[in-house]
C-alpha cells in the first residue's frame, strides 16, 4: 500500500536489506516494529517490499522524530537482533522529501 503522506517537506528513512535464510522470529518482530513505529510521534507512514532485496521506507515529520525512533528501546533490540541473525547486509538512508506527486 502506498503511504498517504502530507505535503512536503518531510523525511524518509530508506532501509534496504538482504536477509539470512529462515524466519528466526523475523516476521513477528517486523509486525511488532511496524505497529510500534505507528505509535511514535512524528510517524507519517510506511511502505515495504521484499523479493530477495528488501526495501522499507518509513516517513517522518522531522529528523528529531527519526532520532527518537532509532533510540526506542524495543527498536534498539530489534536492530541488534537484525545484525546478529536476520540480515547479511543492510543500508539505511535518510532523505528530505522536497517534492512529491502521484497518479
Amino acid at each position: 500500500m502506498i503511504a498517504n503522506t502530507p505535503q512536503p517537506p518531510y523525511y524518509a528513512v530508506i532501509f534496504t536489506s538482504l536477509r539470512t535464510e529462515g524466519d528466526n522470529g523475523y516476521g513477528a518482530m517486523s509486525v511488532e516494529m511496524e505497529e510500534l513505529a505507528r505509535q511514535q510521534p512524528g510517524f507519517l507512514g510506511v511502505e515495504a517490499a521484499r523479493e530477495g532485496l528488501g526495501i522499507t521506507i518509513s516517513y517522518w515529520d522531522s529528523t528529531e522524530a527519526i532520532k527518537n525512533w532509532k533510540a526506542n528501546a524495543r527498536h534498539l533490540f530489534a536492530q541488534q537482533q537484525g545484525r546478529q541473525k536476520w540480515y547479511t547486509h543492510y543500508k539505511t538512508r535518510i532523505c528530505k522529501v522536497e517534492r512529491d506527486y502521484e497518479f
